[in-house]
């Protein structure tokens, strides 16, 4: 179920046209304040594949192998597609500037790719194939020294396998499994938004979902993990989606996406680095996506709407019911993106 999660109108590449704006779409009267405003890519591609380097330049990944890249704040949007890629789920971007990206495409087997480019899309080098059928990859992220980063995978062995880079993603090693503890039986986690895998600082985080909604932490580069329970409730299609962190503070998200209206306790939030996990806010939905933006101040986003927490974490209020699914935020600008070539900014 969850590796068909999103797979819904897969198209064919759009043509490489330019988007222009669209009008704000208005908050609902309980927060009139926050709105997002539409920089949507000409495409009927679902994006979940964001990442966000500051207010001007972004890219996103479609549903259908289809990679976009904005330089002027979503005004315009240049078709930047691996070739070869035409059907392939790019669900995580993790950008270093507007030259040097990296593209995840998940799935069973070979489907499961890390590509990555060095010239702004013009061409892409396949830096990772997945040969195990065993393994399904699901999130990539990176140090902020744009050198160290990982992936991951679903367990493969009874263990949720991952992969480091020393190299700015140029070549990937599966790391021994002997750090990592054993997954519950039916664990996996989600490829929805590209956060199921996270850095801050020398921390990397990995968020699951069905046996159970845990979160491990490594703080050696992925070494080795401890692993912590959510107070986010598993089941077969719910648990952790997504987490957002800002130093030593923690906010984690999701919910059943078989209940996309229901966000009771589908939050939580730690103070100390993930070692411990509190009952967050209850959200307007199932959350998909979340992102620290400015302070104590935290946007969820899910297909039923949007919420803002300014307490970090602790509270939530509805300030939007646009269809999204993955939101970065950067130098105090929020970018989201969705279903049918959808992407929005939130910015103040």
């Amino acid at each position: 179920m969850r590796r068909t999660l999103g797979i819904l109108a897969i198209a064919a590449l759009a043509a490489p046209l330019a988007a222009t704006a669209a009008p704000t779409v208005a908050a609902p009267d309980r927060a009139p304040r926050l709105a997002w405003h539409h920089v949507d890519v000409d495409t009927d591609q679902q994006l979940r594949g964001l990442d966000a380097v500051d207010a001007d330049t972004a890219w996103v990944g479609g549903s259908a192998g289809g990679v976009w890249r904005t330089t002027d704040g979503g005004e315009t949007w240049r078709d930047v597609s691996p070739k070869g890629a035409k059907g392939l789920l790019f669900r995580d971007i993790e950008a270093q500037d507007d030259r040097v990206a990296l593209a995840l495409s998940i799935g069973e087997g070979r489907d499961s790719r890390i590509y990555r480019t060095t010239n702004g899309g013009r061409t892409w080098q396949k830096a990772f194939a997945n040969l195990d059928k065993a393994a399904f990859y699901d999130c990539v992220a990176m140090y902020d020294d744009g050198r160290r980063g990982l992936a991951m995978s679903d367990p493969v062995d009874g263990k949720f396998r991952i992969l480091r880079t020393r190299d700015g993603g140029e070549s990937w090693k599966v790391v021994d499994p002997a750090g990592m503890p054993p997954a519950v039986e039916g664990e996996f986690a989600f490829a929805a938004s590209g956060t199921c895998l996270v850095t801050s600082g020398r921390r990397a985080y990995l968020a699951t979902g069905g046996g159970a909604a845990r979160i491990f932490v490594s703080s050696d580069f992925g070494r080795t993990w401890t692993v912590r329970d959510s107070t986010i409730p598993a089941s077969e299609a719910g648990g952790v989606f997504s987490m957002a962190y800002d130093g030593r503070r923690g906010v984690a998200v999701g919910g059943d996406f078989e209940q996309e209206d229901v966000g009771t306790d589908a939050s939580a939030y730690s103070g100390n680095r993930g070692r411990t996990w509190k009952h967050g806010g209850d959200l307007g939905g199932y959350r998909s996506g979340v992102a620290w933006w400015r302070k104590r101040a935290v946007i969820a986003v899910g297909p039923s709407g949007s919420d803002v927490s300014r307490d970090a974490g602790r509270t939530w209020k509805t300030f939007s019911t646009l269809d999204l699914d993955a939101v970065q935020c950067v130098a105090g600008a929020c970018w989201a993106s969705g279903k049918d070539g959808g992407v929005v900014t939130l910015r103040h």
